[in-house]
């Protein structure tokens, strides 16, 4: 937009277009490898412990021989996306202004592919730097039905992910997420509502609502994620495709005694009685 070699000064280009000087030549700074290294240490914990708070988080690291502190925990795991998972009276961040939709699984017997979709954001360490992964999950079949890499916390990766789910496997009854702003965004809301399915969200403190997902960035993490080092967002890009390729089509899935989530969307399989009972 702006452009620093033109006839005109920049100074002018920023009044004709109603920008800010400072944003024009601020360059972000990368963050710092220790930084980096704490934060796919604290994602490791995470995953090991989820109800794990900032106090123990940073208790833990001290235990291992790294200096820090509970507010630099806290600024980390906030950049990771980060929650953990106990009773509380706010599970996520999501913004003041806008909607909250209730939650419509509870009591639901969930025996169909399609008739909910359950999505959420997890962090991906790589050898320098760091994406946000997203996820459109068949909560039935646990089938991942999209999915799309981020390096910013926009609702635009999200939206990206739910079209491409309806147009390649048509309209869910049910779009379930948790209260983060990604979610609650107009962005987002509007793209659920256009495809014609339901919006449903977490209850504050229900951490449960959302385990299938939990569940799947766990095998992401343990499978795939941590045994490499994604030297960039490409090559993260091309492994997670081929590993999502697997999960779907060959990983054994326990729930459905051992046949995969491609069998059960496709072939209707049931799975152990009460398994897809939403809490």
């Amino acid at each position: 937009m702006i452009e620093h070699k033109a006839p005109l000064p920049v100074t002018q280009q920023c009044t004709l277009l109603g920008l800010s000087r400072s944003g024009v030549y601020y360059r972000p700074k990368p963050i710092p490898e220790k930084d980096l290294m704490l934060m796919r240490r604290l994602d490791e914990l995470h995953l090991e412990r989820p109800s794990l708070g900032q106090r123990t988080l940073r208790d833990l690291l001290r235990q291992e021989g790294h200096k820090i502190n509970r507010k630099k925990v806290q600024r980390l795991i906030r950049v990771m996306r980060i929650h953990p998972i106990y009773p509380r009276p706010k599970l996520s961040l999501g913004d003041k202004q806008h909607t909250v939709y209730p939650y419509l699984l509870r009591d639901l017997l969930i025996d169909r592919p399609n008739q909910v979709w359950a999505t959420d954001i997890t962090y991906i360490p790589m050898a320098k730097g760091f994406l946000y992964l997203t996820v459109i999950l068949d909560w039935y079949s646990r089938k991942v039905l999209s999915w799309r890499l981020s390096n910013t916390l926009d609702a635009d990766f999200c939206v990206e992910a739910l079209n491409e789910a309806v147009t390649r496997y048509g309209v869910p009854e049910i779009v379930n997420t948790d209260q983060g702003a990604q979610y609650t965004s107009d962005a987002f809301t509007k793209a659920v509502k256009d495809c014609g399915a339901k919006i449903s969200m977490d209850g504050k403190g229900r951490w449960i609502d959302n385990r299938f997902v939990e569940r799947l960035w766990r095998s992401v993490k343990y499978e795939e994620v941590y045994l490499k080092a994604y030297e960039n967002g490409w090559i993260a890009e091309r492994e997670l495709a081929d590993y999502f390729v697997f999960y779907n089509t060959k990983r054994p899935h326990m729930t459905f005694n051992g046949q995969t989530p491609d069998r059960v969307y496709f072939g209707k399989t049931k799975g152990r009685p009460g398994e897809n009972q939403a809490a």
